[in-house]
């Protein structure tokens, strides 16, 4: 199952669960964001031509980032662009969220192992602005 989180017509985060399947390639995110989240399945034997990326000029405003969780248990509090909450998801092993720039907040749930990636060059005394978030997270004043 994919989810998308939204705020009236802007996308929060989109959330491919683990029990997600489709045939070939589909990509989640729209067009426009700096960060392109794909899904692929590719039967035995399927080759991808050998390519690279062409060196392409591009501009980018805000931090986009993608959090693969190889295990464990997360809650993610989800924040609206204007830091107003939005609601809440428990995400476990396999599951992949897209937070497509608005505000989060993360409590560990079972000891947790993620993989995070995001659009840089990243500055961690820049890049992020706190506020107060959930009363029940212990990290919305840090």
């Amino acid at each position: 199952m994919i989810e998308t989180i939204g705020d009236g017509d802007k996308v929060i985060a989109i959330i491919i669960y683990k029990d997600y399947r489709t045939d070939g390639i589909s990509f989640v995110t729209p067009k426009e964001f700096c960060l392109q989240l794909g899904f692929m399945s590719r039967p035995a034997g399927y080759q991808i031509v050998p390519h690279a990326h062409s060196p392409i000029r591009r501009e980018t405003i805000g931090t986009q980032e993608v959090l693969y969780i190889k295990s464990g248990v997360i809650r993610i509090d989800f924040y609206s662009f204007d830091q107003v909450y939005v609601g809440s998801r428990e995400l476990s092993s396999n599951d992949v969220v897209f937070l497509a720039g608005a505000g989060h907040g993360i409590t560990v749930l079972e000891p947790v192992v993620m993989i995070e990636i995001k659009n840089g060059p990243y500055d961690p005394e820049q890049d992020k602005a706190r506020f107060a978030g959930r009363r029940d997270n212990p990290d919305a004043s840090s």
